[in-house]
């Protein structure tokens, strides 16, 4: 590569860095090639040919997020090679809450200055998310940000796109009381509610090396574990029982996002003795001294996903989401009434 600016560079832009880091990441983008892959990266666009045998009538679901300040852990540990698993799972949880099959995705890389092995270790949790989500990683930016924020910081954001055939697209309306619903065990935190959690262990360089005999680690290590991505076991549901919708537990927790997914005048009953709260959310619960409704109106709770099925088919359910590598149970249920969640104590 000839291409070489020393004036840019001593404006704070190494556009030879930028062509190092791509080098250093083919061999992560190369574990993410599936079969509608027609373009490598490197190009002004990613070409992807979606197949849609099978299908009578294709429609895209697009999905974009980032993984906010939980960034911040990643800094303060100099540890970046897990941090773009939780992007991609922010973007392919939303996309299979319809009951589409994600595609491809693509990342963004905002960093203060361009030090190629740390762009491609980002990039190598990217690619470890995208295998996860059988999806491909088509292309993406790294863009040098030098006065716009301090050279060892940088934000990452993705956006993905999947395929579901219309008849198949979830539809909430059919969903009764009665109905039961299935909770998908959370791997952690995940990627949501950061900003609270970093107020209340006061988090900075020390405060993340702090060992809890209640989370079995330290602070940090606990709080970076990567966000739990859910789309393999929820295609293989989808292809064994009559799923009527999915709720990704993101921010807002049970309070905002179980609504979501609900038709109007149906709630979801849910006994407080049935949830499966992660040790780490109590934790943060007595350190912050935080009411139990903000809780389960910020965080997961131990929860990262829900899915709705039929009575007849819970059972059968949970059976092929356990052998798909997930921890699932029941729930709760849904009622009548205008609640959206009702947590019973």
């Amino acid at each position: 590569m000839k291409s070489y600016s020393d004036s840019y560079k001593a404006a704070g832009v190494d556009v030879t860095a930028g062509y190092r880091s791509v080098e250093l990441m083919k061999q992560y983008v190369a574990r993410t090639v599936t079969e509608g892959v027609i373009s490598g990266i490197g190009g002004f666009g990613g070409l992807f040919e979606i197949d849609t045998k099978g299908m009578e009538h294709p429609v895209l679901v697009s999905g974009t997020d980032g993984v906010g300040t939980k960034l911040k852990i990643a800094m303060l540990l100099d540890k970046h090679d897990t941090i773009g698993i939780d992007c991609v799972a922010m973007c392919v949880n939303d996309i299979i809450c319809c009951g589409a099959k994600p595609q491809f995705f693509l990342d963004y890389i905002a960093i203060g200055k361009n030090y190629p092995e740390k762009v491609a270790e980002i990039v190598s949790g990217v690619a470890e998310g995208c295998v996860q989500s059988g999806c491909a990683l088509v292309g993406g930016e790294t863009a040098e940000h030098p006065g716009m924020m301090p050279e060892d910081e940088y934000d990452l954001a993705g956006f993905s796109v999947g395929v579901v055939d219309k008849a198949k697209i979830l539809d909430p309306e059919t969903q009764k009381p009665g109905d039961v619903i299935i909770a998908l065990k959370s791997s952690g935190v995940h990627s949501n509610g950061f900003s609270l959690v970093r107020k209340v262990f006061d988090i900075n360089e020390n405060t993340v090396k702090d060992h809890y005999d209640e989370i079995n680690g330290t602070l940090g290590e606990v709080l970076l574990t990567p966000t739990r991505i859910y789309v393999k076991a929820i295609l293989k549901l989808l292809d064994s029982v009559k799923v009527k919708s999915i709720s990704h537990i993101t921010g807002g927790g049970f309070y905002e996002n179980i609504p979501r997914s609900l038709p109007k005048g149906i709630a979801a009953s849910i006994n407080r003795s049935d949830v499966q709260v992660l040790p780490i959310f109590d934790l943060i619960a007595k350190k912050g001294n935080i009411p139990e409704r903000d809780m389960f109106n910020t965080f997961n709770m131990g929860v990262g996903m829900t899915v709705v099925v039929d009575k007849a088919d819970a059972e059968k359910a949970v059976a092929v989401l356990n052998e798909a590598g997930e921890q699932a149970y029941i729930l709760g249920e849904l009622v009548e009434s205008d609640e959206g969640v009702i947590i019973n104590y």
